[in-house]
């Protein structure tokens, strides 16, 4: 089992590049399938999950290959095999394979996703679209049963905002026939993502980045060649360790816009940020601000920073509040800080964190991609020596973390 190490104290400088965004990854790579014929994949991390999905594919009959940052998925002589379980359970996201398999080939049988354990996340959204476009769905022994001999396009309203569900949708939807209209859709870069792909193999989408999305749906679909985006949440993180170590960074190959939240939250604790066309300067304060933040679906503050943004505020003055409204179970990092000497109180769906609070290195483990986030952020403050387990976890999201903060000056290295 590995160890990520950090002798804590050392202000964070220099330049810093941006992998692409692991939340499009897990997407686009299943979308590939839908066309028959290579598409290629640029800007693509090398992380954990990437590796997981390529396990699958080559399950899935599909040809992968690897070229630094580029992967190449040729779907012409995909199988559709029942996946229960194996490597599926160690993904959260590979339920975009129901999406994908079910526009392929009318039906897919995929074991229910693994991946960070963070409570409740149900997948009642999307079971709800795919009956909505025609789809018989059963759920037992623990997978999803899909059957559709012909999915026809529909209007479908998501009761709750959800990510998952909308690209789903979008991508049973975008084989389907006739004109599928998605209501209450998520609005993340992600989405506009996984649309422009579609559209580039030949799907005809409109609204994406919006509330409401129309899919024109079509039979067939070819391969194409696709960048991904700049992780906005891997950026987010390292200008929040920026900020933590009263450092001076600048975090390049970003898309500002997708930050606003983040710059916003930074510059209202005293944190100073400039923006440039792709990349954002940090230089933090000896003293900062106390705050208020409640995560929200975008353009809203992201959850998945509030847990690094927590290891930040333990070191504002006076007491900070943070307010996740999307993963209500999303602070078993702050178990973990208080080891550390954070004082935090959780209470509901709020945290309540005492500022200017001393930490110092101690034994803590990952409880998923984010905590493990917040705990490197940790770690970078405290005195003395902090060890992380479950390295793994921080893996899935994270292209190359030590080395990039090692770039920057950070004393942080695995065993």
């Amino acid at each position: 089992m590995e160890t990520l190490i950090i002798k804590g104290g050392r202000p964070l400088k220099g330049n810093v590049s941006v992998s692409g965004a692991k939340n499009s990854a897990v997407a686009l790579i299943p979308a590939a399938l839908l066309a028959e014929s290579t598409t290629v994949i640029e800007n693509l991390p090398t992380i954990r999950d990437v590796h997981v999905y390529e396990t699958i594919l080559a399950e899935l009959g599909a040809v992968v290959e690897r070229r630094r940052n580029e992967m190449h998925i040729d779907a012409a002589a995909l199988t559709n095999i029942p996946l229960p379980n194996g490597k599926i359970k160690q993904l959260r996201a590979s339920y975009y394979l129901m999406g994908a398999l079910l526009g392929r080939f009318g039906k897919a049988m995929i074991g229910l996703p693994g991946g960070c354990s963070l409570g409740p996340r149900p997948i009642d959204q999307h079971l709800k679209g795919f009956v909505a476009l025609g789809a018989q769905v059963e759920q037992r022994e623990g997978a999803i049963y899909l059957s559709a001999p012909n999915l026809k396009g529909a209007r479908i309203y998501l009761d709750v905002v959800s990510v998952g569900a909308t690209i789903n949708i979008m991508l049973a939807a975008a084989r389907a026939e006739g004109t599928t209209v998605i209501e209450n859709a998520a609005k993340e870069p992600e989405i506009i993502d996984v649309a422009t792909l579609l559209s580039s193999m030949g799907a005809r989408i409109k609204g994406a980045g919006t509330d409401v999305i129309r899919i024109q749906g079509t039979q067939e679909l070819t391969g194409c060649r696709h960048s991904i985006i700049p992780d906005r949440i891997e950026a987010g993180t390292y200008m929040i360790a920026a900020a933590a170590t009263k450092g001076h960074v600048r975090v390049e190959n970003v898309i500002p816009k997708h930050l606003e939240p983040v710059t916003a939250k930074l510059r209202e604790m005293g944190v100073h940020v400039k923006e440039y066309d792709e990349a954002l300067q940090v230089r933090g304060v000896d003293s900062t601000r106390k705050l208020d933040i409640k995560t929200l679906p975008y353009p809203g503050f992201p959850t998945d920073l509030q847990q690094p943004f927590t290891a930040l505020l333990t070191q504002a003055e006076g007491t900070s509040l943070v307010t996740d409204n999307i993963y209500s179970s999303r602070f078993k990092h702050v178990d973990e800080l208080c080891r550390m000497g954070a004082t935090i109180r959780v209470e509901g769906r709020t945290a309540v964190i005492l500022g200017s609070t001393p930490l110092i290195g101690s034994e803590v483990r990952a409880s998923d991609l984010r905590a493990g986030a917040a705990l490197v952020v940790a770690g970078l403050i405290a005195e003395k020596v902090t060890r992380i387990t479950g390295v793994e976890l921080i893996d899935r999201g994270y292209e190359n973390l030590e080395e990039k903060l090692s770039l920057l000056g950070g004393h942080i290295w695995r065993e």
